[in-house]
């Protein structure tokens, strides 16, 4: 019987990861994260920084030199975009060449109704809001979004760092509103869903806060 090898993460992809789901970090983070050297991660930044996958910024402290904070650029960005984009959008095209502007609202109206009855259906145990957002934000992570929760005060705040439906996004924005309209009915109307940021406006991730409604 042949064993077959684990397959490991490469240091590369760990750090890109990192910095796709985290933000900006220094080297001396990813240092004491990956058990590496400071001048290990440096030369790792580097190179990435010559395939134009990061930059940096120097940002200044009260005390002591400036802070290098390492970031992913657009490109490092959608080396981790849905590999079915281009497909998805052929579809949507071709949908809308076919049946109008109106076929293609019918199909995305379909995808969330269905989604909605799928997510309802993993929540139906809740037993409250948090119960609720923490099932959802499994669910998200499971399909692709780098999802994460955490309470700002009273509210939820939702966090997704990554979206593997952005190029059909960039091409339909009706599905941005469609998912933000799941996650509203899934809530209730005793809360108040809100996207405060948005990868499609340019920004790194999509958050969205939840907040009861007085």
């Amino acid at each position: 019987m042949v064993k077959k090898k684990a397959v490991t993460m490469k240091t590369i992809d760990k750090i890109l990861y990192r910095m796709k789901r985290d933000g900006p970090v220094t080297a001396k983070m990813l240092a004491e994260e990956f058990k590496l050297t400071t001048m290990g991660v440096r030369q790792h930044m580097q190179g990435l920084e010559e395939e134009g996958l990061v930059d940096y910024e120097d940002i200044r402290a009260k005390v002591g030199r400036p802070t290098r904070h390492w970031a992913l650029t657009g490109k490092g960005h959608r080396r981790f975009a849905d590999r079915h984009g281009e497909f998805i959008i052929q579809m949507l095209d071709s949908v809308e060449e076919l049946f109008g502007s109106s076929g293609l609202s019918q199909v995305v109206e379909r995808r969330e109704n269905q989604t909605f009855e799928q997510y309802q259906k993993a929540l139906a145990n809740c037993v409250n809001i948090k119960e609720k957002l923490e099932k959802l934000t499994t669910l998200r992570e499971q399909e692709g979004y780098m999802a994460e929760l955490s309470q700002d005060g009273n509210d939820f705040i939702l966090v997704e760092n990554h979206c593997p439906i952005c190029h059909a996004a960039n091409r339909c924005p009706s599905l941005c509103n469609s998912e933000l309209a799941v996650f509203q009915r899934l809530v209730g109307s005793e809360f108040q869903v809100v996207r405060d940021e948005h990868i499609i406006a340019g920004e790194r991730r999509c958050a969205y806060r939840i907040q009861k409604i007085d």
